[in-house]
């Protein structure tokens, strides 16, 4: 929780506060449905929500903005997006419906008035957002070809993607289209050395 503090001086006191309840929250949740590994509940600040975080720092919503979640698990990266964006809409979806009951759970606690979480299959999702996020659900291009249907095409939106590893080949094709960030650079943690923001921006 201090590396949030420290990462994001400008958050308010209400926003921090919201943060401070996640881990209870989702210690209790996760005693009943396993949405967190049992051993990164504990680092649950460092390892999910300032992870999700790093989206925030590549690119700061503009407020009204619509956002999809695709295979949102336990809640990342939208719930602490939300947090740190009460002014934007987000739409979180899993196929996994326990994992969704828990969203739902966390989020009706919380009170996050701008989030609906839902049991679904982005392939059956017909709606259409400015900015779609996700955490390594898949390789990127397929993620890319499961997800651009359901982009506006207007300029300044995109994709956001949370991956590790070397992404050198998984991006080849993109060539300069895509932007790569090091989370490192933003939060020099040593969980966060292979860790990477892609932006994939709508041309």
């Amino acid at each position: 929780m201090d590396n949030i503090q420290k990462f994001f001086p400008h958050f308010s006191q209400e926003k921090l506060s919201l943060f401070r309840r996640l881990l209870p929250l989702y210690t209790e949740w996760n005693s009943k449905i396993n949405v967190v590994s049992r051993k990164d509940i504990e680092n649950l600040y460092e390892r999910h929500v300032l992870h999700s975080l790093a989206i925030a720092k590549v690119l700061p919503f503009r407020s009204g903005a619509q956002i999809l979640d695709v295979g949102t698990g336990g809640g990342f990266p939208g719930i602490p997006l939300a947090i740190a964006f009460p002014d934007c809409q987000f739409t979180l979806i899993d196929s996994i419906g326990k994992k969704i009951t828990v969203v739902n759970e966390i989020v009706n606690t919380l009170g996050l008035k701008n989030v609906v979480a839902k049991k679904a299959n982005v392939n059956d999702i017909k709606e259409t957002f400015d900015y779609i996020i996700s955490r390594a659900v898949c390789g990127f291009p397929e993620f890319v070809k499961m997800t651009e249907k359901n982009l506006k095409r207007k300029n300044g939106n995109g994709i956001l993607y949370l991956k590790g590893g070397d992404l050198k080949e998984e991006l080849s094709g993109y060539k300069k289209s895509v932007i790569v960030q090091d989370i490192y650079n933003w939060f020099p943690l040593d969980f966060f050395e292979t860790k990477r923001v892609v932006f994939l921006p709508v041309c």
